[in-house]
């Protein structure tokens, strides 16, 4: 294939075409290296030098505190999932709290519930998540040992707009949405991202942890599965994921000089989200959005055709039109458009006409 689609996958998903091109560039020898970063041991000055710049531009981009630190790790948010909880529930007297709006939640407390006691403060199964919880909704306990969410669900496409305000610890699992708006880092104890949907290539995970919660890890845990070990080695307890830590510097560096920050990124993901949901709701009567309106994610537009016979055509006519990966998650079914930073407006606009076309010809 000689042209490149308009990919709306879940993830691994679209990254800037600047950064692809950047590391096409530089793959075969890193300026100033004499090898492909690929090579470079993670011992190097480069390397170092490469891991620091991402590091400071993650600093940069999201404006966090001295009392954080920001580490880079691998295994997911799978692995997160229960790092999380042995890291800040293993030995604590007092429950973890867990907020589920989706499947990813949902795999989240069945770990947590591993490590220790866990109490489900809010749970949308249900309606089959459709919808997310007013702050009012959630009573969080000043006793708990942290609360957990989700930012935003990628398969049922609901997304929280806004930080939460708890007396206790937030840890915030934001692999798919890092970076798509300005957050206020001081009101989480704990962000965790995998990147291979917003930030980067899959193979890298970030966790920022307030500092003062390393003290709960206990050195019983297995060495890596331990943040102290991670922090005070600087990420570099294990050998880290070299590539990945260096792309995901790069898509750092698009969002700070070509985007022009998170705010001028959150006002592309508004416009681009806006067109999607527009084409939507022009024809309610072919396409069932699964998210109620008010809780409809940015990054993840989820619909169903009232006529589900009419499902394999639009894909069809999707692939035809350079439209690639639109297909939903089995649990929800129908069409996931996955709009992520990198993902242009033009792709945008295009799957809206064809929403619009496609709607005219099928009524």
């Amino acid at each position: 294939m000689e042209k490149r689609l308009f990919n709306f996958s879940s993830g691994p998903a679209v990254l800037p075409v600047p950064v692809l091109e950047r590391i096409r560039d530089e793959m075969l020898c890193l300026p100033g290296c004499g090898a492909s970063v690929m090579e470079l041991s993670h011992r190097s000055k480069q390397f170092i030098a490469i891991q620091e710049s991402a590091k400071q531009r993650l600093i940069r981009l999201l404006n966090i505190p001295s009392d954080y630190d920001v580490l880079f790790l691998q295994g997911g948010s799978r692995l997160q999932f229960s790092m999380v909880p042995m890291n800040l529930l293993r030995g604590q007297s007092n429950p973890a709290q867990y907020i589920v709006t989706g499947t990813w939640g949902k795999y989240a407390v069945g770990e947590a519930k591993k490590e220790g006691v866990v109490e489900v403060i809010y749970d949308a199964s249900a309606t089959n998540y459709d919808r997310l919880p007013s702050q009012e909704d959630l009573k969080i306990s000043s006793n708990g040992a942290y609360v957990h969410v989700t930012s935003n669900e990628t398969i049922q496409g609901v997304q929280f707009q806004h930080d939460l305000e708890s007396p206790i610890p937030v840890v915030c699992d934001s692999s798919s949405d890092i970076f798509y708006r300005p957050i206020d880092v001081t009101k989480y104890g704990l962000i965790y991202a995998c990147a291979q949907k917003n930030a980067g290539p899959a193979g890298v995970t970030v966790v920022i942890i307030r500092r003062d919660l390393l003290d709960r890890s206990s050195d019983a845990l297995p060495g890596y599965l331990n943040y102290k070990n991670h922090s005070k080695e600087e990420s570099m307890w294990n050998t880290p994921p070299t590539f990945a830590v260096y792309a995901l510097g790069l898509v750092a560096e698009w969002l700070e000089k070509d985007i022009g920050g998170l705010q001028a990124m959150h006002k592309i993901n508004i416009e681009k989200a806006k067109t999607v949901y527009d084409a939507m709701d022009r024809h309610p009567t072919m396409y069932l959005g699964h998210a109620q309106k008010k809780d409809r994610s940015l990054m993840n537009a989820t619909f169903r055709f009232a006529n589900e016979n009419l499902e394999k055509s639009f894909l069809a006519q999707a692939q035809e039109a350079g439209l690639d990966s639109l297909k939903g998650h089995r649990s929800v079914g129908g069409i996931r458009a996955s709009i992520y930073n990198a993902m242009p407006m033009a792709g945008v606009q295009l799957l809206a006409q064809l929403m619009d076309d496609f709607a005219a010809k099928n009524a």
